[in-house]
């Protein structure tokens, strides 16, 4: 693929949030904000993984993520399996958008940016997450809920609900 240079119109960007958001995090909507403001299309894809049981299923994860992002005309909810180059190819996404909450997350995903660059061209752009999320993580809020610890104002009110909701009934 080739870049494009300064001066040029150019033309719509679609790009693509991947992750399992399970559960979806203020942390996470942060960085979809943000690339909503910078792309004409963001695309949030949960990663769908039948060897990985999450707390939440799939469907209920788009269900939040759509509630989540609703007040964005240019955010979308898709789900993807295999190889996320692959759903970029198929979808006419140019470039992924990456939050990173720290160096052993850059260290990570710069490694996955340069295969995924390697594989198709398409490119990663990393937005570093708002200092208020910078220690959030989906994985983290869970373990946190699971032993009564308070994770208000980690992710919404609606998303709280839920969660207290299904580790209760564990």
């Amino acid at each position: 693929m080739g870049r494009q240079s300064f001066g040029t119109v150019s033309p719509m960007v679609k790009v693509v949030c991947p992750g399992s958001f399970d559960p979806v995090t203020n942390g996470h909507l942060n960085i979809f904000d943000r690339a909503a403001s910078l792309f004409d299309e963001v695309v949030v894809a949960v990663l769908v993984n039948e060897s990985k049981r999450g707390l939440f299923a799939v469907d209920e994860r788009i269900e939040m993520l759509r509630e989540a992002t609703s007040l964005h005309d240019n955010i979308t909810i898709d789900t993807f399996d295999g190889l996320l180059v692959d759903y970029c190819s198929s979808h006419g996404i140019s470039a992924m958008v990456k939050g990173v909450r720290a160096v052993s997350d850059f260290d990570y995903e710069l490694q996955m940016a340069q295969m995924n660059d390697h594989l198709t061209g398409v490119d990663t752009v990393f937005l570093p997450t708002s200092p208020e999320f910078s220690f959030v993580s989906s994985s983290l809020v869970k373990e946190v809920a699971r032993h009564g610890g308070d994770v208000g104002g980690l992710v919404p009110a609606f998303v709280l609900e839920r969660l207290t909701a299904r580790l209760a009934a564990q």
